[in-house]
């Protein structure tokens, strides 16, 4: 018989529920401390200790260049377009992948993925999501042969939808990954 069910009423709740609380906060900080050792020290890549996606490390990031930059082209290449609470790259999107991995083969152009979301979560859990989403991006797209050290990765989360309206069509549009090609 397990601690939780010889226990009852209203305290035994509380109680219950405090143990549970304790538990799922050791288990995400051990969670968070083994992915942090994992790229400590790995170097060679953007950030201070080295700034990986996968194994793929991101190129130094360009002076003066940024996804909103007046020298960066955000209409070349459609969206990737992402479900609810998801980074997964759908089957659906990967002609998309395929154009843009094709464009940068043959061109000596870097590229910039920004992730968005819709509206819904908090500011901070939408922003993770979309770095997920950009990363996934550029996965899939260097495993369709696109050159990994020219492809940077940015997160706007809910910032700048594609539609402003606050239902289940506009959300799906702004479930999205956009490509900016540096000029």
């Amino acid at each position: 018989m397990d601690t939780f069910t010889n226990l009852s009423g209203p305290s035994a709740f509380y109680k219950n529920m405090k143990r549970f609380f304790h538990f799922a906060v050791v288990v995400f900080t051990l969670a968070t401390l083994s992915g942090c050792a994992k790229n400590k020290g790995a170097g060679g890549g953007a950030g201070t200790e080295g700034d990986f996606v996968n194994g793929s490390p991101l190129p130094e990031r360009q002076e003066g260049v940024s996804f909103l930059s007046s020298n960066v082209d955000r209409n070349k290449f459609a969206p990737v377009y992402f479900g609810f609470d998801s980074f997964a790259v759908g089957g659906g999107e990967q002609g998309k992948i395929q154009q843009v991995a094709e464009f940068m083969r043959g061109n000596g152009n870097s590229v910039i993925i920004a992730g968005f979301t819709d509206e819904r979560g908090t500011p901070e859990y939408n922003r993770g999501l979309g770095e997920r989403r950009a990363q996934a991006v550029r996965e899939a797209l260097i495993r369709a042969g696109a050159p990994g050290g020219k492809i940077q990765t940015v997160s706007f989360g809910a910032e700048m939808p594609a539609d402003a309206a606050s239902n289940d069509s506009a959300w799906a549009k702004n479930r999205r990954a956009e490509f900016g090609v540096v000029r």
